[in-house]
């Protein structure tokens, strides 16, 4: 039985040999037959045949949308909620038409920011030159000078800008759940003054220049020698692929550079002055961050992350890592979690003041005593 296996094991090894050779042969000839092609497509008029250009309406007007008086974002003539699938298998040209949506919502929120807030505009540097690139950030009237408590609002990473918590909620739902407005109105009320901050402008992204070369006819006469000719071939070929894949992948359409905003480091100056910090499902890390052992036991102190989770609203979750406790914001949504935990936050901060200002009572009476006690031995000394 053992000669009989052994026997019949070469034939099958030789047999995924040749497999394996015919493969690779059937291979070589795809990409030749690959090259061939590519050389025959005129990828102008492929992009022209195969989607729309893109060219989108400027303002939400053009757009045909509006915001009804619960904030809400409806076509204004069949008051349906916005559709992303607006052309069925398109995608990449359904996701440009939402971005372009988006830039006017960013613009939209800027003016919420600036006509419902009251609030101003700050250009950061303060002492930019001429020439630097600048961001800003927005101001309410008493933020520099308010004698008591400043709210800070800080969007999370990504697409959305000063005033947002997230562009799908304010598409999808409503500015409410997906704009930080709510937030600055309470914060006003309450008496804080405060500061929109605006992190994802940090930098300037300009558009690198095109680089296009000329690519030889497959008919034209070389003398070049065929390997050197056909590791040309393999070259341009590779050229056009990558240029086609640009095409038909949005994140690969341009190539860009991003010029810094000039920034401050201040971490010893946050320490001393902010006295609590309420982190939404905060994705930050202290360990691939380097977070020092001072700034993890300020943020055990100072801190509580409100995260997605499926148990109800403020219980307590075991911690990920030592840096923060963690608490259900009530819901799984990771967009939603800033609103879900919007009461929560606010009488989290109310507590902290108010312990705060019981604190400063406190020493203030102790002070007043020792002050009236030595008073009163100096008298017995006279």
């Amino acid at each position: 039985m053992l000669s009989h296996l052994s026997a019949a094991i070469p034939p099958l090894y030789i047999l995924w040999i040749a497999m394996a050779q015919v493969g690779g042969q059937e291979d070589r000839e795809k990409t030749t037959a690959l090259k061939d092609l590519l050389s025959r497509i005129d990828l102008d008029e492929l992009m022209k045949k195969d989607e729309p250009p893109f060219t989108f309406p400027k303002t939400l007007e053009e757009f045909e949308y509006a915001f009804n008086e619960y904030g809400q974002l409806r076509h204004i003539k069949t008051g349906k909620p916005f559709v992303f699938n607006a052309r069925e298998d398109l995608h990449r040209w359904n996701q440009k038409r939402y971005e372009a949506l988006g830039e006017i919502i960013t613009q939209y929120v800027y003016e919420l920011l600036e006509k419902k807030c009251n609030m101003t505009k700050a250009i950061l540097p303060v002492d930019a030159a001429e020439d630097e690139p600048t961001s800003f950030i927005y101001l309410s009237p008493d933020a520099l000078s308010n004698p008591s408590k400043l709210l800070v609002l800080i969007q999370g990473s990504g697409v959305v800008r000063a005033g947002q918590w997230a562009r799908r909620l304010i598409i999808n739902q409503d500015l409410d759940s997906g704009t930080q407005i709510p937030f600055i109105n309470r914060a006003m009320e309450e008496g804080y003054g405060v500061m929109v901050l605006n992190p994802n402008e940090n930098y300037l992204e300009v558009e690198k220049p095109a680089k296009f070369s000329p690519l030889p006819s497959p008919t034209e006469p070389s003398d070049e020698p065929a390997e050197k000719r056909e590791r040309k071939d393999d070259k341009e070929g590779k050229k056009k692929r990558e240029f086609y894949e640009k095409y038909r992948n949005p994140q690969k359409e341009t190539e860009t550079e991003r010029i810094p905003i000039r920034m401050n480091q201040r971490e010893m100056q946050v320490k001393n002055r902010v006295c609590a910090v309420a982190l939404t499902d905060s994705a930050h890390n202290i360990w691939l961050q380097e977070t020092s052992k001072s700034t993890q036991d300020w943020m055990q102190q100072h801190c509580c992350n409100w995260v997605s989770s499926p148990e109800p609203l403020d219980t307590p979750l075991d911690p990920m890592l030592p840096d923060c406790p963690r608490v259900s914001a009530g819901t799984e949504r990771h967009e939603l979690t800033s609103w879900m935990s919007f009461t929560s936050i606010f009488r989290f901060f109310g507590e902290v003041l108010e312990a705060k200002e019981d604190e400063e009572a406190e020493e203030t009476s102790n002070t007043v005593t020792t002050r009236s006690s030595s008073l009163k031995n100096k008298h017995q000394d006279l």
